[in-house]
Parts: structure tokens; sequence; C-alpha cells
């Protein structure tokens, strides 16, 4: 059985609209998804750069896809995954300083 995903971070560009709320709130509503951040990362004239956390009993990374280009979305990259039956937060490493 492969491990759900647990966390997702991804590097999401979209236009202005729907505004930054209504697409939070479009990406919560999959039945997997508890919970949703969206940070607001830069504005550009016609488009926005948001990071969009994702917590989940088992995120599913294709339908959030589909669900973020149905809004006019588009994944520049995948930041942050978190796979398992738990929870886990990345450890601090020497590169890191």
């Amino acid at each position: 059985m492969t491990p759900p995903i647990r966390r997702l971070v991804l590097d999401v560009l979209k236009p202005h609209e729907p505004d930054i709320a209504e697409f939070a709130r479009s990406v919560a509503d999959h039945a997997t998804v508890d919970a949703v951040n969206a940070v607001l990362v830069e504005t550009d004239r016609k488009v926005e750069t948001i990071k969009l956390t994702i917590q989940g009993t088992a995120v599913d990374l294709p339908a959030i896809g589909e669900t973020i280009e149905t809004l006019g979305g588009s994944i520049h990259s995948i930041d942050e995954v978190v796979c398992g039956e738990a929870l886990t937060e990345q450890s601090p490493t020497p590169q890191d300083r």
C-alpha cells in the first residue's frame, strides 16, 4: 500500500481572480483535505504567486492539480511533501545555516 500524502506545499501561479480566499476554499473543498494555508508571495500586473500548504488524511495531488488548473492557476513547483501515517517536520542540517 502506498503511504498517503499528509502535507503538500505548492508554489502556485494564479490570476488575480478568483481571489486568494476563494482559491484556498476551492482547494480545501476536497474530501481528503483537512486544512489549507494560502500565502501571497508576489503580485504582478496580471498574476499572483501564492504558497499553498495543504494538509489532510490522503491528499490527492492529481485532483488538487485539476482544481488549480480549473481556477486558472498552475503549479510552479512542489516544495514539500510529507507522507506516511503521521506528520513529521523537517530537521535542520548544517547546510541550512
